[in-house]
């Protein structure tokens, strides 16, 4: 590999790592005080991805589907299961669909939050719901990837479970089975009885 070559690969790595650690907005991650062990017991299949971890969440504002400015500060009180999707990205569109038979499922209990972050035009983000069947979930877009970035999105598609206090609990990288059984019983179990 030639000089050029392996500085430009330095570089994107460097790009990549400070963009997971360092373009946290002023905010120092701190351990979850809450107790994991039980739900990371359920964990089967592509639940296996899920990781517990950093109790960290975002004031960045991104767009509600209706074009005005929107917050996770909105959702406050309630369990969030918050994915980071795009038009273009092929796992996406295979995971969508758990995520609408999901939140059939668990109704008031829990919000899928779905944010396309990057560039994605509203008529491109209606045809990708469209094609897969999915009409219960929202087209919220972070155009600029503020939020995206906040909690250190590198690739997609990423969803994380967001706590009643709008705090990062879980993350999973890649897509998943969301509407597996291992699924609904870890979210069942955070979320508590309904």
């Amino acid at each position: 590999m030639n000089k050029a070559a392996i500085l430009a690969v330095s570089a994107v790595i460097g790009v990549s790592i400070g963009l997971y650690f360092g373009l946290r907005t002023g905010e120092t991650p701190s351990l979850p005080t809450q107790d994991f062990s039980e739900v990371e017991a359920l964990r089967t299949g592509d639940m296996l991805k899920l990781q517990f971890g950093l109790d960290r969440g975002s004031d960045v504002v991104f767009t509600h589907e209706d074009g005005t400015d929107l917050a996770l500060s909105a959702f406050e009180g309630q369990y969030v299961l918050l994915n980071f999707w795009a038009t273009w990205c092929a796992p996406c569109r295979k995971e969508m669909p758990h995520l609408s038979e999901l939140q059939d499922e668990f109704g008031d209990e829990l919000e899928v939050v779905t944010v396309a972050t990057g560039l994605n035009q509203r008529p491109a983000m209606e045809r990708f719901f469209a094609d897969i069947g999915v009409d219960n979930l929202p087209l919220h877009t972070d155009a600029n990837s503020a939020l995206a970035r906040d909690f250190g999105v590198v690739g997609l598609p990423v969803t994380l479970i967001l706590n009643p206090e709008g705090h990062e609990i879980a993350r999973l990288i890649g897509d998943a089975d969301w509407a597996s059984d291992s699924a609904k019983e870890i979210l069942q179990t955070l979320v508590g009885p309904s």
